[in-house]
């Protein structure tokens, strides 16, 4: 199953979620990342939270929706900040779609303390989402159940 992380710069929250997806990921699952309005680099921040978690940061880029063409995500998730007003990108295609939205920890004013509390709670939440993922019994869900299962996923 291959997983789309979307949010609009593709230099935090979805990176932070493709790389953590890919380390948790049992065979057969793989997610990749794209935005909207991609930055073009990803915040150091984020590589080096990944890095202090042991998570790998080989092949993370920002990249837009052109990285997954002639590839199409069986699900799509969004983690972008409605509350923040940020706009949700939009993925057209077949995928299933949910929205796991993720205050943007980039946002966050202070001390290095406090904006590196702010990184890894994400990272956390993350992790915690993911693994609920995959504690999903795959073989026995509808199109319906898993959208459902997303939605409560999205609330952990």
């Amino acid at each position: 199953m291959k997983v789309l992380f979307m949010c609009t710069a593709n230099s935090c929250r979805s990176i932070l979620s493709e790389a953590m997806f890919n380390h948790l990921a049992p065979p057969g699952f793989v997610a990749i990342s794209s935005g909207s309005f991609p930055k073009g680099q990803v915040l150091p921040r984020s590589l080096s939270t990944l890095q202090a978690a042991g998570i790998s940061t080989e092949g993370l880029y920002s990249k837009g929706n052109d990285a997954f063409e002639g590839s199409p995500p069986d699900v799509v998730i969004t983690v972008c900040d409605k509350a923040a007003g940020e706009a949700c990108p939009v993925y057209f295609g077949p995928a299933l779609k949910a929205h796991w939205g993720l205050e943007d920890p980039s946002d966050v004013q202070g001390d290095e303390a406090l904006v590196d509390a702010a990184f890894k709670a994400t990272l956390e939440t993350i992790e915690t989402r993911c693994r609920a993922f995959f504690a999903l019994p795959f073989d026995r869900l509808s199109a319906a159940e898993l959208k459902a299962e997303l939605e409560r996923i999205a609330l952990l």
